[in-house]
């Protein structure tokens, strides 16, 4: 693979904060919703304080992903906030005569860490493409959000190492000044020469090359009957918070709170908010939960086209063990670089699914894609 321009100029840092994976199964929506809107509206201004110079609540969280599928409610959030906000309702229900810890929430046993990405100059689906191979071939595990404004990964806490390895690998060097991981070199290290960083990973082998990849990617999920499912009737807006006006800092600041609780309290088909201390909220919300940011005296606080939309497809990879890796790379790589015209896509990952957004003109191209065979050949 012939490294990317959003490669040679990236700047990869790691946000300084441990992380739990919470899975809320559908059903439980509502029990658990008080504590979700605790954890997305934390008290930033104490009251004497004025709001606007206590900063926003988009900023209180170090990272913060909410998320709402067909399959879930999915959190990523920090650890001592999911022990403190979820272990003890989870707790209560396992204790109960006869609980199925199957069909409970669940917070994950493995700690995990967030790579913010930067970059520029590249389609969104290429860059998932291009930010997951590099660790994909080393064999580690990740988790993927694309959000208006930026793209984060989510790794295991204890791959870190690799994770460096792997980035160093592939040209990057750490730049004191920024704490962060840059590529500005055109030296770079055959993609193929992962294959030497699985150190403290599982066992098998990692693959050697984006074909090898794609097929262990597609064997899995045939083996293990996961196929993509559609929601055509789901149609979904890309958009980011706004909160930059002094003039209406505070109403846009309600506005957006208003609009979140509103979206969340009725169990969305589909949303998903992230939250970090240097960003305005990125959001994915259906088309038609748009209206509920739209307040008086508000200053339009979301961003993005409201004309244009996605179709989300998504698997169901609860079957599988969370230490799965080349899920994301492989499906990106079908679409992206497989054997049909080049789709453009964006990807979610959540607890116990993953989900591919394409735009409605590309969905049976996708789907096809997606249907191939393990290696990628067109079936008869």
């Amino acid at each position: 693979m012939e490294q990317s321009s959003l490669l040679m100029s990236a700047r990869v840092h790691f946000l300084e904060v441990q992380l739990s994976l919470v899975h809320i199964p559908l059903e439980q929506y509502q029990h658990y919703l008080p504590s979700v809107l605790q954890l997305l509206f934390p008290s930033v201004a104490g009251p004497n304080e004025d709001v606007r110079n206590s900063g926003s609540w988009a900023n209180s969280h170090a990272f913060l992903n909410v998320s709402v599928t067909s399959i879930e409610c999915s959190i990523v959030c920090e650890k001592d906030v999911a022990e403190d906000l979820f272990r003890p309702a989870i707790d209560r229900a396992l204790s109960s005569p006869g609980a199925d810890g199957d069909q409970y929430a669940s917070i994950s046993a493995e700690d995990f860490v967030v790579i913010s990405v930067e970059g520029a100059g590249m389609e969104a689906g290429q860059r998932v493409l291009e930010l997951t191979s590099p660790l994909a071939l080393a064999g580690i595990s990740l988790f993927f959000i694309t959000t208006y404004y930026s793209d984060f990964i989510l790794v295991p806490a204890k791959a870190k190492s690799q994770v460096v390895r792997a980035l160093e690998n592939r040209g990057f060097a750490f730049e004191k000044s920024s704490e962060s991981y840059v590529n500005s070199s055109a030296h770079h290290r055959n993609a193929s020469s992962s294959s030497s960083l699985s150190s403290g990973l599982p066992s098998t082998p990692p693959p050697t090359n984006m074909t090898e990849l794609q097929a262990r990617t597609f064997g899995l999920l045939n083996r293990h009957s996961i196929v993509p499912m559609v929601h055509s009737e789901i149609r979904l807006v890309q958009c980011g918070g706004r909160n930059t006006n002094p003039e209406t800092f505070v109403a846009d600041e309600l506005a957006l709170q208003h609009g979140l609780t509103r979206c969340l309290i009725h169990q969305p088909k589909f949303a998903s908010v992230t939250l970090t201390r240097d960003e305005s909220a990125g959001l994915l919300l259906e088309k038609r939960l748009l209206p509920n940011f739209d307040l008086p005296g508000s200053d339009n606080v979301l961003l993005g086209a409201r004309e244009d939309y996605l179709i989300p497809i998504v698997l169901n990879l609860e079957s599988l063990p969370i230490e799965a890796s080349g899920i994301v790379c492989g499906v990106a790589g079908r679409l992206v670089d497989g054997p049909l015209h080049p789709i453009e896509m964006t990807y979610l990952s959540t607890a116990k699914a993953g989900t591919v957004m394409v735009d409605e003109c590309d969905l049976d191209s996708a789907m096809q894609a997606l249907r191939l065979g393990v290696n990628g050949e067109i079936q008869p």
